[in-house]
C-alpha cells in the first residue's frame, strides 16, 4: 500500500508539472504497466483529485487548470531523512550552502507536527555523520564557489595543477563536467585541453583558477556515474596477492570490503587479492600493514616493496 500511495503523489506531481502525457508515458515513469497507469487514474477520481484526459495526438492526461497538490505531510522517518539530509549537504559543501541548509531546517522545524520533531530531533542527536573531509572545506570555498559557477555558465576554466607525480603546477583549460565528493576530497572533472582528454583533478591542489569567456557544450548522453565506474586511471592495471600473518588476521577481516577474494589458511593467516592501477600505490598498502604482511605476488611489487622497507630502516639507521 506504501507503494501505492507514493506513486499516487508521484503521478500528481508529474502532472502538475507538464499536462497532456500519455498513459505511456506515466507508465515509463512510474515504472508501472499502462493498465496500472489507468487504475491509479480512476484512484485519484475517486479521491477528488481533479484529472481529466483529452484525445487526439496532443491529448493526454491533465490536472484541471489551477490545481496544486496540498502540502505534503512527512511521516517521522520521512522528516528523519530529509533533515539527515540537508545536514549532509550542510557539511560537504561547507559555507556555500551552510545558510540555506540552515534555512531549510528552520522551515521544516516550523511546519512539522510534534511527532515529527521530537523524531528529527532524537536523530540529530544520536545519527551522526562526520569526518566527511580531509582538508578544510571553508579554505576551499572559493575555489568550489568558482567551479560551481563555472558549470553553471558552462564556461571553460583556466588552472594551474599539480599532482602527486608532478610537484610543479601546469597550466591547463578545461571544460568542467562535475563536480565529486569522494574518498574525503574534491575533484573537478572535465576535458583538458592540454592533454586532449578527460581528467579528474583535486580541487585542493589547483594553485590558480580562473574563469573564462570561452564556453562549451557537454556531450550529449554524458553520465557522471558511468564515467566513475570506468575511470581510466582508477582501473585496476596489475593483481596484488597478499598474506597475512595468523596475529594480523583480524587486521585483513577489519578491510574486507576492499578485497577482492578473501581466504583463511588452516594456519590461520589470510590470503587476499586486489587490483590496484599502479606498483607504487599498491606499494603504499601493502607497507601501510607493517611486517605481518607480506606480498606474495607479483613480484616486481615484491621487489619494490623490499626496496623501499631497506631505504626506510636506511633512514633509522643509528650510524
Amino acid at each position: 500500500m506504501a507503494n501505492t500511495a507514493t506513486r499516487l503523489i508521484t503521478l500528481i506531481m508529474l502532472l502538475q508539472r507538464r499536462p497532456n502525457q500519455k498513459a505511456a508515458e506515466l507508465a515509463e515513469q512510474l515504472g508501472v504497466s499502462v493498465r496500472t497507469v489507468h487504475r491509479y487514474i480512476n484512484m485519484l477520481d475517486e479521491m477528488g483529485i481533479p484529472v481529466y484526459s483529452e484525445r487526439g495526438p496532443y491529448g493526454g492526461f491533465a490536472l484541471l487548470r489551477g490545481y496544486r497538490m496540498p502540502p505534503l505531510v512527512f511521516t517521522p522517518q520521512e522528516a528523519v531523512a530529509v533533515c539527515l539530509g540537508t545536514g549532509l549537504v550542510e557539511q560537504i559543501w561547507g559555507q556555500m550552502y551552510r545558510e540555506a541548509a540552515q534555512g531549510a531546517l528552520a522551515k521544516l522545524d516550523n511546519v512539522l507536527p510534534e511527532e515529527q520533531r521530537l523524531e528529527v530531533a532524537w536523530a540529530r542527536r544520536t545519527l551522526l555523520a562526520t569526518g566527511m573531509h580531509r582538508s578544510d572545506i571553508d579554505q576551499m570555498a572559493p575555489q568550489l564557489e568558482k567551479l560551481r559557477r563555472a558549470l553553471r555558465e558552462r564556461r571553460r576554466v583556466h588552472i594551474a595543477y599539480r599532482s602527486r607525480s608532478q610537484p610543479e603546477a601546469v597550466e591547463r583549460e578545461v571544460d568542467l563536467y562535475a563536480l565529486v565528493h569522494r574518498w574525503g576530497w574534491w575533484y573537478a572533472i572535465g576535458y583538458c585541453h592540454l592533454r586532449k582528454a578527460m581528467r579528474s583533478f583535486r580541487v585542493d591542489r589547483l594553485t590558480e583558477l580562473a574563469l573564462l569567456e570561452e564556453t562549451y557544450i557537454i556531450p550529449q548522453g554524458f553520465d557522471i556515474q558511468q564515467y566513475l565506474q570506468h575511470e581510466p586511471y582508477a582501473q585496476p592495471e596489475i593483481q596484488v596477492r597478499l598474506r597475512f600473518d595468523p596475529q594480523a588476521a583480524l587486521l585483513a577481516l577489519d578491510d574486507r570490503p576492499q578485497w577482492e577474494s578473501f581466504e583463511e589458511r588452516p594456519d590461520g593467516s589470510v590470503e587476499v587479492t586486489m587490483g590496484m592501477p599502479t606498483l607504487e600505490w599498491a606499494a603504499r598498502v601493502a607497507l601501510s600493514y607493517g611486517p605481518q604482511v607480506q606480498v606474495l605476488e607479483p613480484a616486481e611489487l615484491r621487489e619494490l616493496v623490499r626496496e623501499q622497507a631497506r631505504a626506510v630502516a636506511a633512514r633509522y639507521d643509528p650510524e
